[in-house]
């Protein structure tokens, strides 16, 4: 039996157990990074296909004539054709609950650097500010602690509650909203959740719906006080937007994990701002090595059920 990891280079860098993956009683060939040139060559005898982010779409369903399962090293399933492959018997799954210490924990080392001002104060102390202080510190920029603050959080899945979690153990104030159709159990409604929250944190998936949820409108709606917090998907907030927000200092201050494009180019007019209430990291609030090596174990037990003929853990198809 012929299996294929297409992008372990997007999950691993050396630092992952694979030795449960290596006892899988399969053919593996696994690849650093697929290019879609690549694809129909490699996938073309493999009954299990491991994918990340690699496109699995009809021409590869069609070409991989051996393909009963796609395990996708990921939450999200937009990279797989899933009307396709279950049209084709198709077994596909995915993986979920992998990473909500990691993103919790992202999101609130963010917050803490733009409420405490560590960015400032660092560019400050490299200056020889501090060094040319009449004071034992340095006050320059403000500090403001997060006991009592209000947290708004709009998508309360699992990531959701594990933000809030944290949230509440800082002493905060958690409040929830759901917009259009989207599913949680709101306290307070949209428009409420932007004017009352000091923070607003984005955890719900990007779909029509959610597409330019916070845009011009919407962040005109937030206190100035306000910080934005996006650890979800780029297109949830309107980049250019936002921008314009920050520039105008229309709110306080923004922490952002993830952009529209992905890797970005320099179109991106968040990339072009230098300013120190902006916080850009490159999609790793879901990346500690735990977290990733909760992936690597999911697959491995998804393979295990399939060959055993036992049900898939979160089956999409």
């Amino acid at each position: 039996m012929k299996a294929v990891f297409l992008d372990k280079s997007s999950l691993d860098k050396e630092d992952l157990d694979f030795s449960e993956f290596q006892k899988l009683p399969v053919d593996w060939n696994v690849i650093e990074k697929t290019s879609a040139s690549e694809i129909l060559e490699k996938t073309k005898d493999a009954e299990i296909i491991v994918s990340n982010k690699v496109i699995i779409n009809k021409a590869v369903i069609d070409s991989a004539k051996c393909l009963k399962l796609i395990c996708i090293a990921a939450t999200g399933t937009n990279n797989v054709d899933l009307d396709y492959a279950k049209e084709k018997g198709i077994q596909v799954c995915n993986v979920r609950c992998y990473g909500t210490n990691s993103v919790a924990q992202h999101v609130f080392t963010t917050l803490l650097m733009l409420m405490r001002s560590i960015p400032q104060y660092q560019v400050a102390i490299k200056k020889g500010d501090w060094q040319k202080s009449k004071e034992f510190c340095l006050l320059d920029y403000p500090i403001e602690d997060l006991t009592n603050k209000t947290f708004g959080i709009i998508g309360y899945g699992e990531l959701g509650k594990g933000v809030a979690k944290l949230a509440e153990a800082f002493g905060m104030e958690v409040i929830v909203a759901a917009h259009n159709n989207t599913a949680a159990p709101a306290t307070v409604s949209f428009s409420e959740l932007l004017s009352q929250s000091d923070v607003v944190s984005l955890h719900c998936p990007l779909t029509p719906e959610t597409k330019n949820l916070i845009d011009t409108k919407e962040l005109a709606m937030m206190k100035s006080n306000a910080i934005l917090i996006n650890m979800a998907r780029g297109g949830i907030v309107n980049e250019d937007a936002l921008a314009e927000a920050l520039i105008n200092k229309q709110i306080a201050g923004a922490a952002i994990d993830v952009l529209v494009k992905e890797p970005p180019d320099n179109t991106s007019k968040l990339l072009k701002l230098d300013l120190p209430n902006l916080i850009i990291t490159p999609h790793i609030a879901w990346a500690s090595r735990t977290a990733r090596q909760n992936v690597l174990n999911q697959i491995v037990e998804n393979i295990n059920n399939y060959l055993l003929g036992k049900s898939l853990v979160n089956e999409v198809v």
